[in-house]
């Protein structure tokens, strides 16, 4: 009789109670997980209606959790209550690259095009346009008005000392630096950069149009801005400033003072808009009935045309003009011919 080798074969043993419910168990939490994810896909690419109707602006500031822009978000109508926002912002990751702003959502917008917008920071930019002509009270009121920052913000600001030194500005402000434009701004944008970024303009337009001290008087670019301001203020006919920035330079060149009433009323304090004799005789350094050359630094913010006018003047032998009450002036070259320009025009108003 065969004898065994002392082995006993081994069969495969069925699974314990330990590994069937394991099996179970990882079972059950794929179906969890893998229901989980088609209920976010669904939530995620499905159209949502705007509580407030078509078109919702919303504000997001800086270094807002994720958390609270969910609250926001559910705030101001663009998506329902709910934690769904929240996880879809984690498991896609885009929760790491939600930046601060202004944002405009419209309805059929999906929760998943809602984020991304936020991601990748698509924000509502505003045209904001300071006019040529406008001084920095104007540019402060503009910009306070349109909900920048406060005014006395503004003010202080193109009068900071470091920002003055950073340009090379003169002056005690940044009168005549701020170039006239229309600029695209964000909702809460630092008023510095605002400030900075007007500035930058300015040096960027003065750099295209050459070395300013290139001028038929050899003015100083502080000078020439300053002489720009004045041009722009005398007038809005686009023709005309070249004639304009000639009977400056004309007088200039004379030793003529300039009297011009716009750098009169800007050394006014609370000017009512009634210029008075008792004004032309009040003495400020921007009184220019009283004082020799120009004054100390720009009434206003020169456009580009107004700068090009005093690096070009007309070369017309004008000394004087006045209004002819249409938007336009008459030129003389003497004293004589104005005197008749005023009595025509003026009815014996005041001369230039």
């Amino acid at each position: 009789m065969g004898q065994g080798n002392g082995f006993q074969k081994k069969g495969r043993r069925p699974p314990s109670g330990t590994r069937r419910m394991a099996v179970c168990l990882a079972g059950a939490l794929f179906l969890v997980l893998a229901g989980f994810g088609l209920w976010l896909w669904a939530y995620a690419i499905t159209p949502l209606p705007m509580r407030a109707g078509a078109e919702l602006h919303v504000l997001i500031p800086p270094k807002t959790s994720l958390s609270r822009i969910q609250a926001i978000l559910v705030e101001n109508g663009v998506i329902p209550p709910g934690r769904s926002f929240y996880y879809l912002a984690r498991i896609s990751r885009l929760s790491q690259r939600l930046q601060a702003g202004e944002y405009r959502f419209t309805s059929g917008q999906t929760p998943y095009q809602i984020l991304s917008i936020i991601a990748t920071g698509s924000t509502v930019r505003w045209s904001v346009t300071i006019p040529e002509g406008a001084n920095i009270y104007q540019f402060a009121d503009i910009l306070a008005k349109g909900g920048w920052g406060e005014r006395e913000i503004f003010l202080g600001l193109v009068r900071d000392p470091e920002i003055l030194a950073r340009y090379g500005v003169r002056g005690a402000s940044l009168e005549g630096y701020l170039f006239p434009d229309t600029y695209q701004l964000l909702r809460g944008q630092n008023p510095r950069e605002i400030v900075i970024m007007m500035v930058e303009r300015g040096r960027q337009v003065r750099q295209e149009l050459g070395d300013l001290r290139e001028n038929v008087l050899g003015l100083s670019p502080h000078e020439v801005l300053t002489l720009a301001s004045i041009v722009e203020k005398e007038t809005a006919a686009p023709e005309e400033r070249p004639l304009i920035a000639g009977v400056f330079v004309n007088r200039l060149q004379q030793r003529m003072r300039l009297q011009t009433d716009p750098t009169v009323i800007y050394g006014l304090v609370d000017f009512d808009g009634n210029l008075t004799r008792k004004d032309l005789t009040t003495p400020t350094p921007y009184n220019t009935y009283l004082i020799n050359g120009l004054p100390p630094g720009p009434i206003a913010n020169p456009g580009r045309a107004a700068i090009e006018a005093v690096l070009h003047p007309a070369s017309e032998s004008y000394l004087y003009f006045v209004s002819k009450n249409d938007g336009t002036h008459y030129f003389s070259r003497d004293l004589a011919e104005h005197n008749r320009a005023v009595f025509r025009y003026q009815k014996g108003g005041s001369k230039r």
